[in-house]
């Protein structure tokens, strides 16, 4: 390598360091394009209908101002009652399933091995346990649950999400050519075509997982209401906000429903109930709901989707776990497009085996074996005359 490569290879390194210093910041501009990106279809649709930019602009925003205000108003205030009491009531369903585990165990035959179960003399203790478990896992509530109501107002953090989201609205095409000046000038048409397929895929994702979480949470709160288990708005809304995250929100939400069941009469059988209409949802979800609704959403391997959840969540925290997906969205689109067609396709110096490695292998018709061999005749010289 050259002075010049070496050169640029430590400033590469000297700039992912720096990044990875700010990779919290870089999570909140990325939400922030996620947010702007799911906005811009929206104005994107209304100029469709005649609207001009500036219209289309302020229409979206005022309809997601006053959807905002709505659900501050109307939806918070409640569901803010019944989550603080939907806490203080699970401590008392995981009593009541310790107690019931307690018995099966000494029901058992004696032949049967027995499982350790832990020994709470005061139920009551299991109630900081779970809040220390929430505070860790969810992040925002603070010290305990009492700061939850505080905790609405909007943070910092939010707010910088708000305005960067509003700023790149605006403008999206100065942000996106800036953000393609860190290309090579060769590369930069391809990449504005990588930025496309992203910017698409992010906006299926989005489309469909508002339209999929709505959903889960109407089939909640009815399901819940025919089933007569309390406090069913903030049980519905927390099946659809969880419904966000892919493999693990499902089952947390299924969590509250079942711990609460068990304090009322004939709490087992609402609980067995409530895990039977869960995964009636689910199934609905999985195989109604996400084919009807979210055609165009980019599929991904579900072991895929858990390591990256995982691996985001490991390095970002609880908002890496709930953007895990639409990171892996974007890495998916890069790594096919930027490494696999672009680079690993083009391997080979042979022009034949290039040609050969980028043909697309579904557009190559299998030989029929039935088939006979065709002869060639050799073409006979023709007379010329002389």
């Amino acid at each position: 390598m050259k002075f010049g490569q070496w050169l640029g290879l430590f400033a590469l390194i000297v700039s992912l360091v720096i990044l990875w210093q700010f990779r919290q910041t870089l999570l909140l501009l990325f939400t922030a394009v996620v947010l702007a990106t799911a906005f811009n279809r929206v104005a994107q649709r209304l100029q469709k209908s005649g609207a001009k930019r500036g219209i289309a602009l302020l229409l979206t925003l005022s309809i997601i101002f006053f959807i905002s205000l709505f659900i501050i108003l109307l939806i918070v205030p409640p569901f803010v009652g019944q989550f603080v009491q939907l806490i203080s009531l699970v401590p008392a369903g995981a009593a009541q399933v310790l107690e019931q585990l307690q018995i099966l165990n000494a029901n058992l035959p004696p032949w049967f091995p027995r499982f350790a179960i832990p020994d709470f003399s005061d139920f009551q203790t299991l109630e900081p346990i779970l809040r220390n478990f929430l505070n860790q896992f969810f992040g925002f509530f603070g010290n305990s649950i009492n700061t939850l109501i505080s905790s609405l107002a909007i943070p910092l953090q939010g707010l910088l999400v708000l305005v960067l989201t509003i700023m790149m609205l605006v403008n999206p095409s100065a942000y996106r050519r800036v953000f393609l000046l860190l290309f090579p000038s060769f590369y930069r048409r391809r990449a504005d075509e990588i930025l496309t397929r992203c910017e698409q895929d992010l906006g299926n994702w989005a489309g469909g997982v508002l339209v999929s979480s709505l959903c889960i949470a109407l089939l909640s709160g009815i399901g819940l209401w025919i089933l007569r288990i309390k406090l069913v708005l903030a049980q519905a809304l927390l099946a659809g906000l969880l419904n966000i995250i892919p493999n693990i929100g499902p089952t947390l939400s299924l969590i509250f429903p079942v711990t609460v069941s068990l304090i009322d009469e004939n709490g087992v059988f609402k609980a067995i109930a409530a895990v039977i209409l869960y995964i009636i949802i689910q199934q609905l979800e999985s195989y109604l709901i996400t084919p009807t609704i979210m055609a165009n959403q980019v599929s991904l391997l579900p072991a895929l989707t858990l390591v990256c959840q995982l691996f985001f969540a490991s390095l970002f925290g609880f908002l890496g776990l709930v953007l895990a997906l639409p990171l892996t969205i974007v890495f998916r689109a890069w790594i096919e497009e930027a490494l696999v067609k672009d680079v690993l396709n083009h391997w080979d110096n042979d022009a034949t085996r290039a040609e050969l490695v980028t043909a697309p292998i579904l557009a190559i018709e299998p030989a029929d074996p039935t088939a006979l061999p065709t002869e060639t005749k050799p073409q006979e010289p023709q007379d010329s005359d002389e």
